[in-house]
């Protein structure tokens, strides 16, 4: 018997349980994500050429289980449109991996998928598979300059992932 079956039998034996990885008395920490919460300026391009300008205030919500990431768009689209999103960002310690709920301006449709994720080194990866083909988004920290670049692929019917979002978060001052 390994140490760890040992001290789980002995654990059960004694009526003690051991501490579940995930619950209210467990919060999420993460050495990355901590550089995260702050309020951001996102600058960059969209598929197509068109310029993004975007605020997003990022913190820590629910007994600190999650980041909320609210970004809204500076000026609207050459559509009209504001946009605007909630994305809720934790982690699923027991299945060892990211979970991002994302709320936005395109309703209920969009905001059943939920995307999941793993971090290797300074960059986060989630993956969506939304109804129309899977999407990508990605977060990697430059810390020597202390920014993040967001970038966000969409899977074209082809196979071939095409960028739809290249971005930049600054902080603000």
């Amino acid at each position: 018997m390994t140490f760890t079956t040992i001290l789980l039998l002995g654990l059960l034996a004694s009526g003690e349980s051991p501490a579940p990885l995930d619950g209210p008395h467990r919060t999420f920490e993460d050495d990355l994500l901590k550089e995260l919460p702050g309020k951001w300026r996102l600058r960059g391009s969209m598929a197509g050429g068109e310029a993004v300008d975007h605020v997003v205030e990022v913190d820590w919500v629910l007994n600190h289980q999650f980041l909320r990431i609210h970004e809204t768009a500076a000026q609207p689209s050459k559509s009209g449109m504001r946009y605007e999103a909630m994305v809720f960002l934790g982690r699923d310690n027991t299945s060892e991996r990211y979970v991002a709920h994302w709320l936005d301006v395109f309703g209920g449709r969009w905001s059943e998928t939920l995307g999941y994720g793993r971090r290797d080194g300074a960059t986060l990866e989630l993956l969506f598979e939304y109804p129309d083909g899977p999407f990508r988004t990605s977060l990697r920290w430059d810390a020597a300059h202390r920014t993040w670049r967001w970038l966000m692929r969409q899977k074209a019917p082809t196979g071939e992932w095409k960028d739809f979002l290249d971005a930049t978060l600054s902080a603000e001052h």
